[in-house]
């Protein structure tokens, strides 16, 4: 039996290019997402259409996979992102940020944690440079990602000795739909953003490392830091 692969946000953008790339490298790819284009079904994907705050549905899900397949990688990817003075933010959008961003995957390991010890998988968190930075338009956003980056720093050294692999991947500003909430969008050259499948490679990278080498932390940044205004 194939290893199997849990991925969130799998429906476009990073999460699809991970979920490509996995399927090259003969994973069972279950890509969780709100809806899929046929165009990228194969063999090896498996699309479920699951909206990642139902919270009952995503846990009974990932349990029956779990229990089916040899489940080795858990990628959390999906995210959300509403930017402008914090004061213009509503509850909702803070709401949706908080949950999608750092509820959702700390929900997910804790479910799948048991099995991913058990066969010394990977729990691979998609994060962002805001984690670390100064955000202003931006406040919650960056918060969320900070409290990702913590957890995947401690559950690390909670899960280390039983084989399991914690993985922080931080990109910056990436040609995706994140942006479709701002008044900006990524600059004009490619030299001031990143490709998902630039992020994808990141993620294999960590995959194909030797038994006993982990690699905790990417960061990945384009040379320039560019925006454009919409």
């Amino acid at each position: 039996m194939n290893d199997a692969a849990i991925v969130t946000g799998a429906s476009s953008g990073i999460g699809l290019e991970i979920s490509k790339m996995l399927c090259r490298r003969g994973y069972e790819v279950f890509g969780i997402g709100r809806n899929f284009d046929p165009a990228h079904e194969s063999d090896h994907f498996h699309p479920i259409v699951c909206d990642i705050l139902d919270t009952d549905n995503l846990c009974d899900t990932v349990k029956k996979i779990a229990a089916q397949y040899h489940l080795s990688v858990l990628v959390n990817n999906a995210g959300t992102a509403y930017y402008g003075l914090h004061e213009e933010l509503n509850a909702r959008k803070i709401r949706q940020m908080v949950r999608t961003n750092l509820e959702a995957p700390m929900i997910l390991t804790c479910q799948l944690l048991r099995t991913l010890k058990k066969n010394r998988g990977y729990i691979i968190n998609i994060s962002s440079v805001t984690a670390s930075a100064s955000n202003p338009h931006g406040c919650a956003y960056g918060a969320t990602k900070a409290g990702l980056s913590s957890f995947s720093r401690s559950l690390f050294d909670e899960a280390r000795k039983y084989g399991v692999r914690v993985v922080t991947i931080s990109p910056d500003m990436t040609q995706t739909n994140l942006y479709r909430n701002a008044d900006f969008k990524e600059g004009e050259e490619l030299e001031s953003y990143l490709l998902p499948e630039e992020v994808a490679c990141a993620v294999e990278y960590v995959l194909t490392q030797r038994d006993g080498l982990v690699i905790s932390d990417i960061t990945l940044k384009p040379q320039l830091h560019r925006i454009a205004r919409k």
